[in-house]
């Protein structure tokens, strides 16, 4: 029998090399062994979720397997998902992500959510052509701590400061981070339009909304 540092370890290089069958059969044999489903989700599959985003970042990988590993994740977080509402383990924070209103581009937003969710946050993803009023009923219905907001067009990129400055009329703005990103997007006009932070690619964006909520690894 395996040890349990062995198994947690053994997922999080499967979850490296985007094996989800055997990110699947670790994940069902630590819980035969009765690893606590937290440690299952910090030790085992973010370890290897954080190792993805370090080579994403400093480009050992890219796009293609950070999906791969992301299916890889999804395949274990199937399984414990429901044990940790159970367990009534807390997320590290809710973060709903959308690409803004009148733009249909998705790939990268969608990594973004991946390595949130991989990061042990528990993420909304809105789609695309997210409009002011979808925010807001979020806002409303179950208040997430941090908003991101993509853009790959210089056309639509305005619109996110529409969103912030809605968020400011309904003085919902001191209550939320807001976080954007996409190809056109800088720091300066993160700054110019009250955004909480910017994230230049998606592994950046995790250690963004770490510092933002003041999350220690």
């Amino acid at each position: 029998m395996s040890s349990k540092q062995d198994i947690l370890k053994e997922m999080a290089l499967n979850l490296e090399k985007g094996d989800a069958p055997g990110v699947k059969a670790l994940t069902e044999e630590a819980l035969h062994q009765n690893i606590p489903v937290v440690e299952i989700l910090n030790d085992g599959l973010v370890v290897g979720m954080n190792v993805v985003g370090e080579k994403f970042k400093n480009n050992e990988f890219f796009i293609p397997e950070v999906l791969i590993a992301a299916r890889a994740m999804k395949a274990g977080m199937v399984i414990i998902k429901p044990l940790l509402v159970e367990a009534n383990v807390a997320s590290r924070g809710k973060i709903i992500v959308g690409t803004v209103r009148g733009d249909l581009h998705d790939i990268g937003k969608n990594i973004v959510a991946m390595m949130l969710e991989g990061a042990g946050f528990d993420v909304i993803n809105m789609g695309t052509d997210v409009t002011i009023e979808r925010i807001m009923e979020y806002m409303e219905k179950d208040p997430p701590d941090v908003i991101g907001l993509s853009a790959l067009l210089t056309t639509t990129m305005t619109y996110m400061q529409d969103v912030v400055e809605a968020l400011e009329r309904a003085n919902l703005k001191d209550g939320v981070k807001v976080i954007i990103g996409g190809a056109p997007i800088t720091q300066a006009y993160a700054d110019e339009i009250r955004a909480d932070g910017y994230a230049p690619d998606a592994a950046s964006s995790v250690d963004l909304v770490k510092g933002l909520l003041n999350i220690q690894d």
